[in-house]
């Protein structure tokens, strides 16, 4: 099948918001109704300090990775400033607003988790399909796993906790999402956005067998 016209139905991104940054983690494994790729990247630098994890039509939501980049780089060159997480969560819920209402055989369906690091601290946004902002204030999850994810995080999170606990939280609930969801798999990448920028702190392939139908 052509990568442009893959879709990724069987996504687990989790972002969990923590007393020294953010942890943003995502699978690799990208569906169209079977497995089409094992090595997907779902998590992308927008700049030094942001990165997004992306759910939903690959070729829509590589598009728009490159968009936002270009759109973030502009506007600094036109304001000389670097543009807040808000500025650019409104941004790209924009485009992806946009995205969805344009006329098209075949539509746009894309979310983002959107994390990042300015002067007025961390931040996470859950960016919808339709274009909605919600700003996360302790942590969430998307695609087809997340409501494995989900009961993990609503378990195990504890306000107030450090990225290094919050790593092996995100790590645990991409796993029950692994074990659970036969479109989630492969493998996990999480990354830590904080005062220090947007950091890859693991890059894990995993053979974990999907359970049958």
């Amino acid at each position: 099948m052509d990568e442009k016209l893959q879709v990724q139905k069987g996504t687990t991104t989790v972002g969990i918001v923590c007393k020294d940054g953010v942890v943003i983690a995502a699978d690799r494994r990208a569906t169209a109704g079977f497995v089409v790729n094992k090595r997907a990247e779902k998590v992308h630098r927008i700049t030094d300090n942001m990165a997004v994890t992306m759910a939903g039509l690959v070729s829509d939501a590589q598009l728009l990775v490159k968009l936002i980049r270009a759109e973030v780089k502009l506007r600094n060159l036109q304001t000389l400033r670097k543009s807040t997480v808000k500025e650019t969560a409104n941004l790209l819920a924009g485009m992806l607003y946009s995205n969805l209402r344009k006329p098209s055989m075949v539509p746009g369906i894309v979310a983002f988790l959107l994390a990042g690091h300015d002067d007025d601290g961390n931040h996470l946004y859950d960016l919808g399909i339709d274009g909605s902002i919600t700003e996360i204030p302790d942590y969430t999850s998307d695609g087809s796993g997340s409501v494995f994810a989900l009961g993990t995080l609503e378990a195990l999170y504890k306000k107030g906790m450090s990225t290094d606990e919050g790593i092996k939280l995100a790590a645990k609930a991409i796993s029950a999402a692994l074990q659970r969801d036969t479109a989630t798999g492969n493998g996990i990448d999480i990354w830590v956005i904080n005062d220090k920028g947007a950091n890859v702190v693991l890059e894990q392939e995993l053979n974990v067998p999907s359970p049958s139908l």
